[in-house]
């Protein structure tokens, strides 16, 4: 079975283009194949050649041509919302994939096939090829329009036989010998060009041989730019280096002796006509305001003239030079125009620049028809020399993904293919899938910033846990595993077994659709009835909270459902859930294992573990996690007390005596939402990012927001006491982790923040716009990692005085402050304040 692809050659290199809502890679042919041709009017074939063109800005009269590339046992491409949720398209908020997967010195060609490579996932063969390559170990994209134009010039030609000589040395050496056999298949599958070995490295030879024929590859000694010491040196320069240099002087020896002998001629000439005239006036006293003159390159008229004034002598008493001044004529443009007063030539220095400039027009055109007749000969070598630049391109991404992989501690996956039944039919994978040590590939583990899972999935998983757990982000994790694993690419675990997946499908949360009048819940059950149809024994399906759009108890049963399909399906997979009243359904399911997102209590309080167990978990951790996103604390309150007389009556004798005082950091990990601190009332930290103990940094953040809260409260008491309120506001510091970014919150309002910076020492300031003062912090070489914590004043006149009061307070509690001497020139916030309960150990 193969697939015809329309392949215009002069923008081959260019990658796929966003298509609207279809995306990128291909269109994602998954996403549109539903859609029966309802976004293409009339004929297929040609509604899509028009698109194209469109797209690419070119001509109607643009022809295309047919490549055929197998499609056979080749996994379907990656719908849009999988693309978008893994990162392997740019999404905001979502941690990129692509990203991690080369250095960051690493772009171009090669970001753009590993990006391809993703979106349209290989054949098990040719997957297992580039793994076995990785294991071992230009620009040319608009190369196929210059030689169709014929307008390839000699450094286009320099860089052909570049990429022909690097396939050439790879062939030559008997190392990279099997990896450029290895390359063969993977390049065909790239660029649609089938093309035998043998007759790659022939044309090679004779391509790159052809290319050293006529190219001069070094500026060679006779091809020297003119240089003559009565005539400035630029004028030689711009008229030869146009020319020279660019085919062996073997080629138009003519054309080089004429322009050479022009160039002798016009020397000569400047010397009789205009030397003379220098050398009187050197020659005759020269006060202040006496004659001037000189030879200049007029370069806006490719012309050497002399240039002078008051030279002329009052009295002609035939002295040297009078015979040459005596012949000196305006000097003139193209159009007959005078130049200027000042300029001057002769007949016969024009008549040497005119054989001059007729001899450099002369071995110009004949340098132009050299490169023509060249372009014109390797045209018909197009496909050789796009299917070497392609080779060498996934060559440099194999090589810069491995080395980055390796930095990483990721792997190469034991990949299982598709086993062929006695009838020829492809059977259901057997032996699943088990990753051991999968980490989210958006943490660096050569860092250990990551929590580890063993993922052994042999049937569909119907997950629970936690918000705030790790559900989404093993989801992701498991989804860019498998699919790295398909590709033939490294992954971020210990060690894996990845089946060859027909199709990879993840859904996480939909939006609502305005345009197309549907709603959330509509959007989600489109999607997942585009998962559904799709599905296969063969496939991996990871559904992200399903049903979540919706009245709870249908929800319930729309997802109770879902999952006995899936399970009948028989397709490896994971669907998370909130609704637990699911476990309470009657569901017809052969295979499907429950699993959970582990936690644990520590001092009474249920913390996330971020951990994959078997079982169930009904903990959500909803209050907690609504407090960390800001809900006051009186609906926090009013909530558990609905929640203890509706659902759990006894929740109450349990909680006899025990009164939860929360302090909440909203902390973010590289993106995620997954990680929090929080605090008893004793101020001693329960929990970290990621289940780990605490860093130093994390302590300091700790102690200073301690010491803030406290030295502010304080003063706030004292001020709103001395005019007689009732209430003042209560001081809440606000973290923001390295990379993090302020909340909407802050616009517009006056804040006070201290920036914790790399060297633990502290930096106090005022602003009303937070997001624009950090990022100007962060400018600052070093302080790009630098965390904040802030909190919200009314005004900018108090933040100014709480911004002196720490400056002044903090270091009497051992904290470094870089702006220390700021608090010498203001006059508040300068007196002692007890603060006993603060301890600042550094």
């Amino acid at each position: 079975m193969h697939q015809t692809v329309l392949h215009y050659a002069s923008s081959f290199f260019t990658g796929t283009c966003r298509w609207g809502e279809f995306g990128e890679g291909g269109l994602l042919w998954g996403e549109c194949r539903a859609r029966h041709y309802e976004w293409l009017d009339g004929n297929p074939r040609n509604e899509l050649l028009s698109k194209v063109k469109e797209l690419y800005g070119l001509n109607d009269e643009v022809t295309f041509r047919n490549i055929t590339v197998t499609s056979e046992n080749r996994p379907r491409p990656i719908h849009l919302g999988t693309a978008t949720q893994i990162g392997a398209i740019p999404t905001e908020g979502i941690p990129s994939l692509l990203k991690v997967l080369l250095p960051p010195n690493c772009t171009g060609l090669p970001v753009l096939y590993i990006r391809d490579l993703l979106l349209n996932p290989p054949a098990y063969a040719i997957a297992s090829t580039i793994q076995e390559c990785g294991g071992t170990r230009g620009r040319l994209i608009q190369l196929v329009k210059l030689l169709e134009l014929r307008e390839a010039n000699h450094i286009e030609f320099c860089k052909i036989k570049s990429v022909l000589d690097e396939i050439l040395q790879m062939y030559k050496n008997p190392e990279l010998l099997e990896i450029l056999k290895l390359l063969m298949d993977p390049t065909w599958v790239a660029t649609g060009l089938k093309i035998d070995f043998d007759k790659l490295v022939s044309e090679c030879e004779w391509t790159s041989t052809r290319i050293g024929e006529i190219i001069s590859l070094d500026v060679e000694s006779d091809q020297q730019i003119s240089s003559y010491p009565n005539i400035p040196s630029e004028f030689f320069e711009d008229m030869e280096s146009s020319w020279k240099g660019r085919v062996k002087r073997i080629h138009l020896e003519e054309a080089f002796e004429e322009v050479e002998k022009a160039a002798v001629a016009l020397s000569l000439a400047v010397s009789q006509d205009f030397l003379p005239i220098i050398s009187r006036i050197k020659a005759s006293t020269a006060p202040l305001g006496g004659p001037k003159g000189e030879i200049l390159y007029a370069r806006e008229h490719e012309a050497v003239w002399f240039k002078g004034k008051r030279f002329t002598p009052a009295v002609w008493a035939g002295t040297p030079g009078e015979v040459q001044i005596k012949q000196l004529k305006a000097a003139v443009d193209s159009k007959g125009r005078k130049v200027g007063e000042e300029w001057f030539t002769t007949v016969k220095v024009e008549d040497a620049l005119t054989r001059y400039h007729e001899a450099g027009a002369e071995a110009t055109a004949r340098v132009l028809e050299l490169l023509r007749t060249l372009s014109a000969e390797l045209q018909s070598k197009i496909n050789i020399l796009v299917f070497a630049s392609m080779l060498l391109v996934i060559a440099k991404a194999l090589f810069a993904h491995v080395s980055e992989g390796r930095r990483r501690k990721w792997v190469f996956p034991t990949l299982s293919p598709l086993h062929q039944s006695k009838d020829g039919e492809t059977s259901e994978v057997a032996g699943g899938m088990k990753i051991i040590g999968l980490s989210p590939y958006w943490f660096d583990v050569a860092q250990g910033s990551a929590v580890q899972n063993t993922v052994d999935m042999q049937s569909l998983v119907l997950l629970t846990g936690p918000n705030g757990g790790g559900k989404s982000s093993l989801l992701r994790s498991i989804c860019a595993a498998s699919l790295l694993g398909i590709c033939g690419l490294m992954v971020p675990a210990e060690s894996a077994f990845i089946p060859h997946f027909d199709s990879i499908m993840l859904h996480m949360k939909s939006y609502d659709s305005p345009a197309d009048g549907k709603s959330s819940f509509q959007m989600e059950m489109s999607e997942i009835r585009s998962v559904i149809s799709g599905a296969t024994s063969r496939s991996l399906v990871l559904v992200d909270e399903i049903c979540r759009g919706t009245e709870t108890a249908k929800g319930t049963c729309i997802a109770g459902s879902i999952v006995e399909t899936l399970d009948a399906i028989g397709c490896l997979g994971i669907v998370s859930t909130h609704l637990h009243g699911i476990f309470d359904l009657p569901l017809t399911t052969n295979h499907t294992v429950h699993k959970a997102m582990a936690t644990e209590n520590v001092d009474g309080l249920p913390k996330p573990t971020w951990k994959l167990i078997d079982g169930i978990c009904k903990e959500s951790l909803a209050f907690e996690t609504a407090q960390r996103e800001g809900i006051p604390e009186t609906i926090i309150q009013r909530a558990e007390e609905l929640y203890s007389s509706v659902y759990t009556k006894d929740m109450l004798s349990e909680m006899s005596g025990a009164k939860l005082k929360r302090f909440t950091f909203n902390t973010n990990v590289n993106g995620s939402n997954e990680s929090s601190h929080r605090f008893n009332g004793n101020g001693k930290s329960e929990s970290y990012a990621e289940g780990e103990s605490a860093t130093p940094m994390e302590i300091l953040q700790k102690e200073v927001d301690s010491a803030v809260t406290i030295v502010v409260q304080k003063k706030l008491i004292e001020l709103y006491n001395k005019k007689n309120l009732s209430e003042f506001p209560e001081v809440k510091c606000v973290a923001i982790a390295a990379r993090e970014q302020p909340p909407p919150s802050t616009i517009g309002s006056s804040s006070v923040y201290v920036m914790l910076r790399p060297d633990r020492k502290l930096y106090v300031g005022e602003t009303d716009d937070l997001e624009g003062r950090i990022r100007a912090h962060r400018s600052k070489q070093g302080m790009d990692n630098a965390s904040f914590i802030y909190f919200l004043v009314p005004g900018k006149s108090l933040a100014c005085q709480l911004e002196t009061l720490l400056v002044n307070q903090l270091p009497n509690q051992g904290f470094q402050l870089t702006n220390q001497a700021d608090g010498k020139h203001r006059n508040f916030g300068t007196s002692g304040i007890s603060l006993e309960s603060v301890s600042a150990h550094r």
